[in-house]
């Protein structure tokens, strides 16, 4: 009696222990569940129809909680040549598998009436408003001092011109590339990093364009287009191909643990709103690339207790979102693209999956005030 009493508590706490493992896994499964499903907006809609001038970003807003999710619901319709673009007269519908939402498209072909049928064309929406980072596609934005020392140089304007303005003819040393277009640059303000104090390049300030007109040393060049006056020792950059607007789809970089700080503006603004521009200061070589979406957080700073003395913390707090849209080695710039308050220089970049509270010891701290 006792062996069997033995048993089956033996079997009681087995199969205890078994339901408890199952719960375990499934509670993790569900918990695993929820923060891999994108969550929907409160209001989103069953179904959307496409206009000229909306955006991704714009449209997966009005879906999903973090429109930077947008490609992870998306379904490409299988029976258009893009499956992945979207264009204007385009149906967007909700739907759900498994429970998981899915955003499909269902593609119309507009036809004008006429005695022949003929489609109308649109171009695919983009991401983001190209009109928000065209001027910073092409223009040339970080330089370094190998580039500055080695680059080719103005050194005197046609008519011996101090000053040089749109369609004003100069003459060129250095120039050892077969390019026909040229952008012309100055040194603008260093970037410094903030915490480690290390020098990250300095700022390309973009003063104008200019063509070919004859090789040589010197060589002749005429001004196309200029943004400020060219003056001798302004340095040439090559247009080799022109960078056309990038189509990618957001998302977190690949570190998840990667963490970094908006760079000082170059007008010294210090509080920037939506589809501003920043430069950050995380480049190609912590694997941060085109279409990686950042969280934005105030930074944690230390305050005076007015009544008991001491001091203490303001933690981090989330400000907002950023897409990055152009790299270069330890510099990159990104576009604000939601925000709940002023972005401030000094604000610190996370990606979207960090976790919400992060140990007061791997804050950045700037500073107190």
């Amino acid at each position: 009696m006792t062996n069997k009493r033995t048993n089956l508590g033996i079997h009681r706490r087995k199969f205890i222990l078994c339901l408890g493992l199952a719960i375990t896994v499934l509670m993790a499964h569900l918990s695993v569940s929820a923060q891999t499903n994108p969550v929907l907006a409160d209001d989103y809609p069953d179904r959307y129809t496409v206009i000229e001038g909306d955006t991704l970003w714009g449209i997966s807003g009005r879906f999903l909680r973090d429109p930077w999710r947008w490609p992870e619901v998306w379904q490409g319709n299988p029976q258009v040549e893009n499956p992945d673009l979207i264009y204007p007269g385009d149906v967007l519908v909700m739907t759900f598998i498994d429970g998981r939402p899915i955003l499909k498209s269902l593609r119309r072909e507009t036809v004008k009436l006429s005695p022949r049928a003929r489609p109308t064309r649109f171009d695919a929406i983009p991401l983001i408003d190209p009109a928000a980072i065209a001027a910073y596609i092409n223009a040339p934005l970080v330089t370094d001092s190998k580039e500055l020392s080695e680059s080719a140089y103005v050194v005197d304007g046609y008519d011996n011109r101090l000053l040089l303005g749109k369609y004003d003819k100069f003459y060129a040393r250095g120039i050892e590339e077969e390019a026909d277009k040229y952008r012309l640059f100055r040194r603008g303000r260093q970037f410094v990093d903030p915490v480690s104090r290390e020098s990250l390049g300095w700022e390309a300030v973009h003063v104008g364009d200019a063509n070919m007109l004859r090789r040589g040393d010197p060589a002749k060049l005429v001004l196309t287009r200029g943004y400020e006056e060219v003056i001798a020792s302004d340095r040439l950059r090559p247009v080799l191909a022109e960078e056309v607007l990038p189509f990618f789809a957001p998302s977190a970089p690949d570190n998840p643990d990667i963490r970094g700080v908006i760079l000082d503006t170059p007008n010294d603004a210090t509080e920037l709103g939506a589809l501003s521009v920043v430069a950050i200061n995380l480049g190609e070589r912590e694997n941060v690339f085109p279409g990686d979406v950042f969280r934005i957080r105030s930074q944690r700073y230390k305050k005076k207790d007015p009544v008991k003395g001491g001091s203490y913390f303001i933690p981090e707090e989330d400000v907002g979102l950023a897409l990055v849209f152009r790299t270069f080695e330890k510099v990159s710039y990104a576009l604000i693209t939601d925000t709940n308050r002023q972005v401030r220089p000094g604000d610190v970049l996370v990606s979207p999956d960090a976790e919400e509270t992060i140990d007061a010891s791997a804050d950045i701290e700037l500073g107190s005030q």
